[in-house]
């Protein structure tokens, strides 16, 4: 008599078991401190979003982290300059661990710590725990881009402000994941360039949703959401050019608003609306801060890629630079700081015209 045909898991080659989101909490706890600056910075966000502050959130730091230390450094320079921006900018620090790859590459600090594809995911969940807990201990409150719906349950509750990728907005998996998180969050507009896919983001991830996830003890579990009231778009450009544009700002919240959002977006400076150059995405940075300095109250946000030193290397596991980014190309640090100031003058300077 033959054997039975084998149908499952033909193409995997092992599974590891992963501590439980629970017992990663428990090991790595947040703390009343960390606490503090993730509600504030969550509260903060929500009431530029919805009209009620008119300062500028300005999400910024490096496109990945793969250096702890070097993102700890970054994170301590923000906090340094905080006191003097706070009057006008909300910021936000780009504390991102997972990589959506076009085809295949680095995937990012969880799926693989060590550079070098040994994929040491209990390591990289544990070094993204402690990352975030001292960039909340710094005082500056994280941003995080949720690639796939496991990894928010390790690392979430210690983010102030979340997005869904330009590959993701039309992903119902996405739309779900957004309906259920703590804070808000910002669909990217699609790849090829449509607003569309990111409103219609939004407007799913506003209603309630029952779909597969895991529980705190990483069991499977049917999760029920009450639906996310504070996502917006982000304005990211696309195979058909950038979209920051005061035209193209406008367009996008007519969409928006035609959907029910709030009549104001987040404009990211990089990726397809500075071509993935550094030095075109200062560049861009400038326009949209003259463009507020006008008086144009439909951006709430900006999103800037900055690290300590500017462009880019390759990854390896070792011999890097301090400071680079392995991914896309970043603004060094002393552009950065400058463009902050810029950014602030900008808002004081809307509240001049908007006033007047």
């Amino acid at each position: 008599m033959n054997a039975p045909a084998i149908t499952s898991d033909l193409h995997v080659r092992a599974l590891e078991a992963l501590p439980s989101p629970a017992q990663m909490l428990a090991e790595l706890p947040l703390g009343d401190a960390a606490s503090d600056v993730v509600a504030r910075g969550r509260d903060d966000i929500r009431a530029v979003l919805h009209g009620d502050d008119d300062r500028l959130v300005v999400v910024v730091g490096p496109c990945s982290i793969h250096d702890p230390a070097a993102a700890i450094d970054y994170a301590q320079r923000l906090a340094a300059m905080i006191p003097q921006l706070q009057d006008d900018l909300v910021v936000v620090m780009r504390v991102y661990f997972e990589k959506p790859r076009t085809t295949v590459g680095w995937k990012g600090l969880i799926n693989d710590p060590n550079l070098d594809g040994s994929h040491d995911i209990t390591k990289g969940l544990r070094l993204a725990r402690r990352v975030l807990l001292d960039v909340l201990a710094a005082g500056v409150p994280a941003a995080n881009e949720f690639l796939e719906p496991t990894s928010p349950q390790y690392i979430a509750d210690a983010v102030s402000w979340g997005a869904i990728g330009a590959r993701n907005p039309e992903s119902q998996v996405h739309r779900q994941l957004a309906s259920g998180l703590s804070m808000p969050v910002g669909f990217k507009n699609a790849t090829e360039g449509s607003v569309q896919a990111a409103v219609d983001g939004c407007i799913t991830a506003a209603s309630s949703h029952v779909f597969f996830g895991i529980d705190p003890q990483g069991r499977a579990a049917a999760v029920e959401t009450s639906g996310n009231p504070d996502c917006h778009i982000i304005l990211r450009g696309g195979a058909h050019g950038p979209n920051y544009d005061d035209a193209s700002v406008a367009a996008a919240n007519e969409l928006g608003v035609a959907g029910g959002l709030p009549p104001r977006l987040v404009v990211d400076a990089s990726h397809g609306n500075s071509g993935k150059s550094e030095v075109r995405q200062a560049e861009v940075a400038r326009e949209l801060a003259a463009s507020i300095a006008a008086g144009n109250e439909g951006i709430f946000g900006i999103m800037l890629e900055s690290f300590i030193e500017a462009g880019n290397q390759a990854p390896a596991p070792s011999g890097l630079v301090y400071g680079k980014s392995i991914t896309d190309k970043c603004i060094g640090w002393d552009d950065t700081a400058a463009l902050l100031r810029e950014l602030a003058a900008a808002v004081r300077a809307r509240r001049v015209v908007v006033g007047g």
